[in-house]
């Protein structure tokens, strides 16, 4: 199934239309327009086009489609030479525009940031008549040439791993090509360079800033020091197990199910020692630890990848990305379940109890205003550097994040509001926010919103659904 199709093939009704050679310019095989006038005088070309619709879909020209993009002013470059390299030429740009859209896809892009750039690089280079269509794995191109051949070119997609400072990159390297005109060797080499750049935060430094993201959230809402230390401490942890799991060859699903089920192990740990000796770890703090611990697994960045392609018109590729999310996001559930089931019956044997239901109660934080600000600040900084975002955008993420916070704690607190309405009045201000400062720093709008959203904490609905769950 192909998401951008094109009926008639320009070649194919040109040798309908005539059987000798083909015309040298496609554009030239319209049909003469009919001019006969009727009894009135009026011409039957216009009451046809009255009543008639368009005529099939075409390749179209690119430029055209470069609208509402941030491509958009961009210039078409001189035709591809016609001489016998004209082809040599088309494949050698085509080549290059599907390599950049093969890492952007890799890099976490959603489909309509791809094709932007692709369709970009190709009016750049000289491309004039070029349909492609971007799947989750898979990117196919085809252009036309002046004398009626057909190029096309396929890209197979392996694997994803999201990094948000390399599809910025790609950006600056995109706009420099549309604003300096092609030049094949500098464009080669400066892709080649971001293709074997280094990520820009190293796996030790992720693995810290894991472990302060859960620590934040649990301090967001309220917990305790020492549990704000054992859920960083799980982060961690969860952190290099699925990360091992990975590189073992297990499916996500299995990374998400045995992530969410140490996680939600090591809390119920941590709050039967508190039951049991001084340690200061309670009920609620069982609660706010096992929040954070999903907080980390969410598929975010698919989500908002997913909804950003069903939006803007790719349904194939966002309905194979919403696809994942939710086997994923069954994953998650089933850890959380799992782990939350063998407790209750631990504790049960154990003659405790376990969390008290207004625990679970969380529709606002618990933990004063200066110290939610804070732990919404240190959760955006953490959540970019696990996004891999550029250095210089790692403050203004926090700030966004703790913005968000404080519009979703003042609706609820002051207008007193639900839940629901709050993340929806921060959900706008980030994204508002958000594409403002993306513009600024020449960055991609997802590589703030993302980040940004967690500090809206979607971990907390699906612990207390899943507590409700195997608790009835």
């Amino acid at each position: 199934m192909t998401e951008r199709s094109t009926p008639d093939d320009a070649a194919t009704r040109a040798a309908d239309h005539d059987d000798e050679a083909p015309h040298p310019d496609l554009e030239d095989l319209e049909a003469p327009a009919d001019t006969s006038a009727d009894e009135d005088g009026a011409p039957a070309e216009e009451r046809r086009a009255f009543w008639q619709g368009d005529t099939p879909t075409e390749p179209m020209p690119i430029v055209e489609r470069l609208r509402h993009t941030p491509y958009r002013l961009s210039r078409p470059a001189e035709q591809l030479p016609v001489i016998d390299t004209e082809e040599q030429a088309a494949v050698e740009a085509m080549d290059f525009a599907l390599r950049l859209g093969e890492l952007m896809l890799r890099s976490g892009a959603a489909a309509s940031r791809v094709e932007a750039s692709v369709i970009a690089v190709g009016a750049a280079a000289g491309l004039r008549r070029l349909d492609v269509d971007i799947t989750l794995q898979s990117l196919h191109m085809q252009c036309v040439l002046r004398g009626g051949k057909t190029v096309t070119r396929l890209r197979v997609v392996q694997g994803a791993r999201h990094d948000f400072a390399r599809l910025d990159a790609i950006h600056q390297l995109v706009d420099e090509i549309v604003a300096h005109g092609w030049d094949a060797a500098r464009a080669h080499r400066q892709l080649r360079e971001l293709r074997t750049r280094p990520r820009t935060w190293s796996q030790d430094v992720v693995l810290v800033s894991t472990g302060v993201l859960v620590g934040a959230v649990t301090m967001m809402l309220g917990a305790g020091w020492v549990a704000v230390l054992v859920a960083a401490a799980s982060g961690m942890t969860v952190h290099r197990l699925t990360r091992f799991l990975g590189r073992h060859g297990y499916p996500e699903f299995y990374q998400m199910a045995f992530g969410a089920f140490v996680a939600t192990s090591i809390a119920w740990i941590a709050y039967a020692l508190g039951v049991n000796t001084p340690v200061p770890v309670s009920g609620s703090d069982f609660a706010f630890m096992v929040a954070g611990g999903i907080v980390i697994l969410l598929p975010g960045r698919a989500t908002a990848a997913a909804v950003e392609d069903v939006i803007s018109g790719y349904q194939v590729t966002g309905a194979g990305r919403i696809l994942a999310v939710i086997l994923n996001t069954s994953g998650l559930t089933v850890g959380v379940g799992g782990a939350l089931t063998a407790t209750l019956t631990l504790t049960d044997l154990l003659g405790r109890d376990f969390v008290s239901p207004e625990v679970l109660d969380l529709r606002s934080f618990v933990s004063p205003g200066p110290a939610t600000f804070i732990g919404a600040f240190i959760l955006g900084m953490s959540a970019a550097i696990n996004a891999q975002a550029r250095k210089r955008l790692i403050v203004p993420i926090g700030l966004l994040c703790m913005t968000g916070v404080a519009i979703s704690r003042l609706v609820t607190e002051t207008f007193g509001l639900g839940i629901t309405i709050a993340s929806g009045a921060a959900a706008v201000v980030i994204g508002v926010v958000g594409r403002l400062l993306a513009s600024r720093f020449h960055s991609t709008a997802m590589t703030f919103l993302v980040p940004a959203s967690f500090g809206l904490l979607p971990g907390l609905a699906i612990f207390r659904g899943l507590y409700e769950m195997v608790s009835a």
